[in-house]
């Protein structure tokens, strides 16, 4: 089997693998680093690999035991809002995507299950694997997978459960919120800002730990940032939401809903940036 033969059967997986890798740690740098090591596995065993399943498969076997190995002894990444007093942990970073199955939410919801839980989990439910091919996958058995895909989804619902009253972030009402809050952060109108705001709106600043629940709480910080600096804002998308980039600041992602904004969370990360291009430049569709 030659060089030529594995990029054909493999290089158009790559984006697909980095989206498991980045759902199972929580961490764009990271998920890069697995696909890597993936790929580097696969091209040692190349010459072995025997069709006996599909090479999507393989691959994805290799991507997850990769994550499950490299979150052994290892902390979860979490958001602010999911911290209990004193807890630590590194933070979720966002991820450069317009897809609805990689919303922050449910990344947060992904890194509180099992590595176990989450493997089973994203690779029945996510990518649609046969529960046959999950459990050889992980080396279990297929009554084995079903009772954790069962504990898996129980622990999911009550840590992100998923709305249904979300905006798609390419839709006229994202849009309208999306654009209302760059706006209002460069001419400075809390008014209008404070406009976009459901009364149970969450802010979550990371990495500064703070978090805040409630417009009561939320607009004070807001108000404060807003007069801060001259901003410069550009729309963009993050884990299927929208989003806002902030060169020389980070990324700012929205939880858009069809009567307003339900949460803000702040990516304070200056080299983010590069990695978020502008709407309409280049970005992930679906």
């Amino acid at each position: 089997m030659t060089d030529a033969g594995f990029e054909a059967a493999t290089g158009h997986l790559r984006r697909e693998l980095t989206a498991h890798c980045y759902r199972m740690l929580g961490s764009w740098d990271e998920a890069e680093d697995a696909v890597q090591e993936t790929y580097l596995r696969a091209w040692r065993g190349w010459a072995g690999f025997e069709g006996r399943a599909s090479a999507r498969t393989w691959l994805h076997r290799i991507a997850t035991n990769v994550t499950l190995t490299a979150l052994e002894g290892r902390g979860r990444r979490a958001l602010p809002s999911g911290l209990g007093a004193g807890e630590a942990a590194d933070w979720i970073q966002p991820y450069a995507e317009d897809r609805d199955d990689l919303r922050l939410a449910l990344i947060a919801g992904l890194q509180t299950l099992t590595p176990g839980q989450r493997a089973v989990l994203v690779l029945r439910d996510v990518l649609a694997f046969p529960a046959a091919d999950v459990a050889e996958m992980l080396g279990q058995t297929v009554g084995a997978v079903k009772s954790t895909l069962q504990r898996a989804r129980a622990r999911l619902a009550e840590t992100a459960p998923r709305p249904d009253d979300v905006a798609e972030p390419r839709s006229p009402e994202a849009q309208r919120q999306l654009d209302a809050y760059i706006t209002a952060f460069q001419t400075a109108d809390v008014d209008g800002l404070a406009a976009m705001l459901r009364r149970d709106a969450t802010l979550e600043l990371v990495p500064d730990r703070r978090w805040f629940d409630g417009i009561e709480q939320c607009l004070p910080v807001l108000t404060d940032a807003v007069g801060l600096t001259q901003w410069r804002m550009e729309p963009t998308y993050a884990n299927g939401q929208p989003a806002a980039r902030v060169p020389g600041y980070g990324v700012v992602v929205l939880d858009c809903r069809t009567d307003g904004i339900a949460g803000i969370t702040v990516f304070g990360d200056p080299g983010l940036t590069d990695r978020f291009p502008p709407a309409g430049a280049g970005q992930n569709g679906r």
